[in-house]
């Protein structure tokens, strides 16, 4: 039975036109002990959803949901190396990357977690090298600096960790980022570095990906430029993540500088892999394994907890029950604090790429909407940007709060702002506020939801434990939804695309018309860029 007609979704659209005219502030006003009722803690989290339009009935309904469509089914094919990347073929085992050395996590009836670990193992042998300074660069420098060369996934995923925990760098230890093919992003990383004391790092899972390959092959020219070293010093100052090694080596990098991963292992859920060597070499290999364990805790949570208190099932239903049954279009993230300004943007590429879909996994187009527009900044910069719309406007866009009990600087009282901010947000957003006739630019209608997610510190377990958290949430949507939020189709016309440009750059730039046919938009654009 299609889901749109199914018995749980059919209960659900009738609780919410039961219930639509309610406000939270009743719900509230009705059930004293609301709050403590519609909260979970765990671990050192603490989830508020009261600020929701979640009654009792419509929870049921929301679980009646999930087991109607299988979630427990289908979250231990996950577990247990199904393939449920089913139009790639692939089974999906980043939870298997941050698992204990003794797990078994199998894959095609072989055990994945030896290979894990041995490569975990490797990793912790290279950085103790860099750490301990010895290994050299080609004229005898240790390594100080890191730059991390890759793209989505690749990128998005270590560079959100380092800047989030950058308290926890090691002394002396700098990193930079280059993905975008705009060559201004590499020209502005070269320009601040030493190339005797840089390692580059090389993030591509097949060694082709155009704007990785481009980035790293400039890298590599100015180096030798530069340095004036012989190409054999390519081998001190460059190593990979991925699983084409003859690419790697062919590239110059010394294979035992190359860090493979699974074909299990896709982009946007790859820092746990040995993509995220850079966060190991910038804060340590135990703040690394730190960050593993909190994801895995999470996975643990997400595996055995009861659906009513398991924190990413929740989390998903209060998002099918805004996108579906609401019909709210966006979700804004919202982490009040400065570490996490790349968290919204880690998470919408997570999200998006996942669910942002029309079509289920056998190929149905879908009648239902599916993944929401992600968007967010950190608190309290959000506050005089975008807030503005998020309680005036005409749509109501729910927000997922997230806090911190302990403060990361020595400055409390900044900190105790902070956070009267954050829960004055929302409340803000549930009470709204009546205005006077003579002023009615200042009314609020109040009424627009909101979670809290509360963290006992911004530390490396805690932060495994939030990126889980998400994860696991878009799984639950996507196995609700029928999707396979494991692949990322609407991604790869643009790059076909792109190819046919390029290819007919040197015949436009000669002043003739390009063999191939565009549309005359695009004609004209490339007229008025290229043509002499």
């Amino acid at each position: 039975m299609d889901l749109e007609h199914s018995p749980a979704w059919g209960a659900l659209t009738k609780l919410h036109a039961q219930h639509h005219h309610s406000t939270i502030a009743e719900h509230f006003a009705l059930d004293p002990k609301r709050a403590a009722r519609l909260s979970i803690q765990h671990d050192g989290l603490l989830f508020d959803y009261s600020k929701t339009g979640l009654t009792d009935s419509i929870k049921a309904g929301l679980i009646a949901l999930a087991d109607q469509q299988a979630l427990d089914t289908q979250k231990n094919a996950m577990f247990s190396g199904a393939h449920i990347n089913n139009s790639e073929d692939r089974a999906v085992m980043h939870v298997a990357l941050r698992a204990p050395r003794d797990a078994a996590y199998h894959v095609d009836g072989r055990n994945i977690s030896d290979d894990i670990h041995d490569t975990l193992d490797h990793m912790r042998r290279f950085c103790d090298t860099i750490h301990k300074g010895e290994w050299r660069g080609h004229n005898g420098q240790p390594i100080k600096t890191i730059v991390h060369i890759g793209i989505g996934g690749s990128d998005l995923g270590p560079y959100m960790v380092c800047d989030a925990l950058k308290d926890f760098a090691l002394n002396g230890m700098n990193i930079h980022f280059v993905s975008n093919v705009d060559g201004a992003a590499l020209h502005n990383c070269l320009g601040q570095i030493n190339p005797d004391e840089t390692l580059f790092l090389i993030a591509s899972k097949s060694f082709t990906t155009e704007e990785t390959l481009k980035n790293a092959e400039s890298a590599k020219a100015w180096f030798l430029k530069t340095t004036g070293a012989a190409h054999e010093a390519i081998a001190k100052h460059f190593a990979a993540m991925t699983v084409n090694v003859d690419a790697a080596v062919t590239f110059g990098i010394d294979a035992d500088n190359i860090f493979g991963f699974g074909a299990y292992v896709g982009g946007r859920f790859s820092l746990w892999s040995s993509i995220g060597l850079p966060i190991a070499l910038y804060l340590g290999f135990d703040h690394f394994t730190a960050l593993l364990n909190g994801a895995h805790a999470m996975d643990q949570h997400f595996l055995h907890a009861p659906n009513h208190e398991n924190l990413p099932v929740l989390l998903g239903l209060i998002g099918i029950w805004h996108r579906n049954f609401c019909t709210y279009e966006s979700l804004a993230i919202l982490p009040y604090a400065q570490n996490l300004t790349a968290l919204p943007a880690y998470l919408q590429q997570m999200d998006m790429e996942s669910n942002g879909k029309t079509v289920d996994r056998n190929g149905r187009d879908l009648p239902y909407a599916t993944g929401p527009v992600i968007f967010g900044a950190s608190g309290t910069n959000g506050q005089h940007a975008f807030y503005q719309l998020i309680h005036q406007s005409q749509t109501i866009i729910p927000c997922e709060f997230i806090a911190f009990k302990t403060a990361l600087s020595p400055l409390q009282d900044h900190h105790d702002a902070l956070l009267c901010h954050v829960l004055a947000q929302s409340r803000a957003l549930m009470i709204g506020r009546k205005s006077e006739a003579t002023a009615p630019e200042k009314h609020f209608s109040g009424n627009r939801p909101s979670t809290t997610l509360i963290v006992d510190a911004l530390s490396p377990y805690h932060l495994g434990q939030i990126l889980a958290l998400y994860e696991h949430k878009i799984f639950v949507q996507g196995a609700i939804w029928g999707l396979n939020s494991y692949d990322q189709p609407g991604v790869e016309l643009g790059k076909i695309l792109a190819k046919e440009i390029s290819g007919a750059l040197p015949t436009i730039k000669n002043g003739q018309s390009a063999t191939t046919s565009f549309d005359p938009s695009t004609q004209n654009m490339l007229d008025y860029l290229f043509k002499n």
